[in-house]
């Protein structure tokens, strides 16, 4: 079984409303297909990287790419789950969790995407809350980091209401302009006070533990 190789695999993460999984093949399409159709508004682009400007077979193509090379590149030293997330029983988007060294900062970043057409219900705050239970309640972490462009009011709410503080500012050059990002760091403390949803998550055995640089004696 895949899972023999890939423990990873063997992770859920479930809420109310959504599951969350690492990607099989019809779920790498379906994924696709969100991108394909968009992402944002184009008249604002939220990502460092502007991969959304790309046609959209290229945008189906690229994301199909880089959810397998960050699944095939994963270490227990520098993993990133591009988990997709999963409503109503469609893919919808995608939410990653990210760390280094993650057994000595119990640090995890975080990023995500949505498909237009799922905006604007909950959706971007239920799988944001969903992988934070992972790092905090399933990995113990102490933190969460995030960040969101100025003008990316979606994102920075989401952050705002699950407890984030403002953690400083980077700038990038993007279109030959500047742009300001803002950080947010989420705190083991905070977190527990604006949890909002049940999580269940399954699958995070021995196996899993390792791949992710931890274990019984971490």
């Amino acid at each position: 079984m895949l899972t023999d190789y890939l423990p990873i695999y063997r992770i859920r993460l479930r809420t109310e409303r959504l599951e969350l999984r690492l990607p099989d093949l019809g779920d790498l399409v379906a994924l696709a297909d969100q991108a394909a159709a968009g992402v944002h508004d184009p008249d604002f682009m939220p990502f460092p990287t502007p991969w959304t400007e790309a046609e959209p077979v290229e945008r189906g193509r690229a994301t199909i790419q880089w959810q397998m090379r960050a699944i095939m590149n994963a270490t227990p030293e520098d993993w990133t789950l591009p988990f997709v997330t999963v409503f109503d029983g469609q893919v919808v988007g995608m939410q990653e969790v990210a760390a280094k060294d993650f057994k000595v900062k119990r640090e995890g970043a975080t990023g995500s995407w949505l498909g237009l057409a799922h905006h604007g219900k909950g959706v971007g705050t239920e799988m944001r809350a969903a992988v934070l239970d992972f790092l905090f309640n399933g990995l113990g972490a102490d933190y969460a980091v995030s960040a969101s462009f100025d003008g990316n009011e979606p994102s920075a709410g989401v952050s705002r209401k699950l407890g984030y503080r403002a953690d400083g500012i980077e700038h990038h050059v993007l279109r030959n302009e500047r742009r300001v990002d803002r950080r947010w760091r989420l705190t083991r403390e905070d977190w527990e006070a604006h949890r909002r949803h049940e999580v269940a998550i399954e699958g995070l055995d021995e196996d899993v533990l390792r791949a992710l640089g931890l274990g019984p004696d971490a």
